[in-house]
């Protein structure tokens, strides 16, 4: 059987499980299931390397303080990458088209440059994830450990070759085998229940260094290319035939969404109360990057432990790399017109971890850097996604609800004052 023919039956196989739950053939958890994949590839991004570093940091230095702004930054990630979902849904058409068809062309070109910028930053952030969790777990030279998880994302990327499913399951497995890593550290690091759930809840921000590991643990979580690419995996997954079908497209895809972001954000706090039982718990408020933690994991929980830890960062890496290219052709596709074979913007996006590695620079140094240029980008997808997904004319009856247009406001507001915080602290500025 060729390619074409089995990409075609994988293809219509998925339509006709979404049709039937459409048309109320299948009801519960099975209706939902053929729904199941775009927000799952859209969370890979929110708990990426760079959500290790910040997680740790934050973890190691104030404890369980700071827990409430992960639940923060996750409640801001659901409306968000709903909205996004729903406006692929609605126009069959992604973010980065939206814009285009809408922008002058001098904006456009602005948002692209841009938008390529970011997501070049966001593939060293996860390019140096996966190279460091291989030549951690297995002693693998970084140079290799970089060459080797460009091969491997690229082959991770060709299972679109079979349909959006294959590569949409794919990428859901590792995001269990996060979460998964994640229940075992858990157990291993025995946190204290109650101040999860306390401070969880009750917002602290004690001093300077606290303001910005807050607001780097937002901009590590609510990614740029993850807001445009959503769109693009829902706008011609399953074709609404009708207005009432759009309606209940999006109802499912809400739920998806739910589920996947709890899952992401049950990853990210586990990673910030892991480093706070393990680190702060025991007087290392130092630890500051991957590399450390892994070491300092091992004397403490022992080295499975420290293993299991290596082999999430894996997951990750590799996953948020795939994830990473496909927004990269997103975003060219979407807003110029045109794309590049998948290989050549997979050399072109690893190039820049390629030199940092061969030249010996600091992976932390680097990893804050790419917050700092992603801290730049950010507002513009969230203040275009909140404009159309407003607008009835654009969305029918899919348009926001007047208290989710006054929720994702204020979330744009949130995330411009906090990246334009991180901004002045980040070139020396004091509070």
């Amino acid at each position: 059987m060729s390619v074409s023919t089995s990409h075609v039956e994988r293809e219509s196989k998925a339509v006709s499980a979404a049709r039937a739950s459409l048309d109320q053939r299948r009801r519960g958890l099975r209706a939902l299931l053929p729904f199941l994949g775009p927000a799952f590839v859209a969370a890979v991004a929110y708990v990426d390397p760079g959500n290790y570093a910040t997680n740790i940091q934050s973890g190691s230095e104030f404890g369980y303080k700071l827990l409430w702004v992960v639940i923060l930054a996750n409640l801001m990630a659901m409306l968000i990458q709903n909205m996004s979902a729903k406006l692929g849904i609605a126009t069959g058409r992604s973010l980065p088209e939206m814009c285009r068809d809408h922008f002058p062309a001098w904006l456009t070109y602005v948002m692209w440059g841009f938008s390529e910028v970011a997501a070049m930053a966001t593939d060293i952030a996860e390019f140096l994830g996966a190279t460091l969790g291989l030549n951690l777990l297995f002693h693998i030279p970084m140079i290799i450990g970089t060459l080797l998880t460009g091969v491997v994302t690229y082959f991770i990327l060709m299972l679109e070759r079979f349909g959006f499913r294959p590569l949409e399951k794919f990428i859901t497995a590792f995001v269990v085998v996060i979460a998964l890593c994640y229940v075992v550290e858990t157990a291993f690091a025995r946190p204290n229940w109650g101040a999860i759930a306390y401070h969880s809840l009750v917002p602290w921000l004690g001093n300077q260094n606290a303001v910005l590991l807050c607001v780097g643990v937002i901009g590590a979580t609510v990614m740029p290319h993850a807001v445009y690419l959503h769109s693009g995996l829902t706008q011609r997954r399953i074709v609404a035939r009708n207005a009432d079908e759009k309606r209940k497209i999006a109802r499912f895809n809400t739920k998806e969404v739910v589920i996947a972001m709890s899952l992401a954000g049950f990853v990210n706090l586990s990673m910030m109360f892991m480093a706070a039982s393990v680190f702060h718990g025991t007087g290392h408020v130092g630890v500051a990057d991957i590399g450390t933690a892994y070491k300092t994991l091992t004397p403490l929980l022992g080295s499975a432990a420290a293993a299991v830890f290596l082999i999430s960062l894996l997951a990750s890496g590799f996953s948020s790399s795939a994830v990473g290219t496909m927004a990269g052709q997103v975003i060219m596709q979407g807003f110029v017109g045109f794309s590049i074979p998948l290989w050549v913007r997979r050399v072109v996006t690893m190039l820049p971890t390629v030199i940092i590695v061969a030249l010996g620079v600091n992976p932390t140094q680097t990893l804050v850097l790419s917050q700092v240029i992603l801290s730049v980008v950010l507002p513009m997808p969230i203040v275009a996604l909140v404009y159309f997904t407003s607008k009835p004319s654009i969305m029918g009856n899919l348009v926001n609800r007047r208290l989710t247009s006054v929720l994702a406001v204020v979330c744009a507001v949130v995330i411009v004052v906090l990246n334009a915080i991180l901004l002045y602290l980040s070139f020396g500025g004091a509070l």
